[in-house]
């Protein structure tokens, strides 16, 4: 009898100390990185045929960023498909800069595709070189700075559009 109480209380113990535990805490949230400003330091309004410094100002959360990668993405309106990347090299305290030397009067357009604490942020900037005949000027392809199709790879949300169309066509 001894050993049958002695198992019963020895059971009803264990159950008890088992029931007795608390939940976790529930884990912090993690905090979301602060966003990259980047503030393009390129004059708006430059000379042909002389050295021209792209500049952009890098910064998170009121730090200068000296570890990022800024590449300055040009091409003259109307013609992106013929733009140059020209990489950025720090200068100090969060400033990359690169040069160009733009050969004749147009308008031409940067973006200073900037990555850093594994954020990506690309501002945009128009830049009149010498002094253009507006009505010679190609206007910008507006719908493509916001098709992401064409930020990595050179395609076209329309031909990746055409592709899915031609994958549903070829499996049914």
């Amino acid at each position: 009898m001894k050993k049958w109480l002695f198992a019963c209380i020895a059971v009803t113990a264990l159950l008890v100390g088992c029931g007795d535990k608390k939940e976790p805490a529930a884990l912090p949230e993690p905090e979301m990185p602060e966003m990259l400003k980047v503030d393009i330091l390129t004059p708006k309004e430059v000379a042909i045929n002389e050295p021209i410094e792209l500049a952009a100002h890098v910064e998170q959360g009121g730090e200068n960023i000296d570890d990022a990668i800024v590449e300055f993405e040009v091409w003259e309106s109307g013609k992106r498909d013929e733009g140059q990347m020209i990489d950025g090299t720090l200068d100090k305290d969060g400033v990359y800069k690169a040069t160009i030397t733009f050969d004749h009067d147009s308008v031409y357009y940067m973006f200073a595709h900037t990555t850093a604490n594994g954020i990506h942020n690309m501002p945009k900037q128009q830049i009149t070189a010498g002094t253009p005949d507006m009505t010679q000027i190609l206007p910008e392809d507006e719908k493509a700075d916001t098709n992401m199709m064409e930020h990595g790879n050179g395609t076209s949300g329309d031909a990746q559009q055409g592709e899915d169309e031609k994958d549903k066509k070829n499996h049914h």
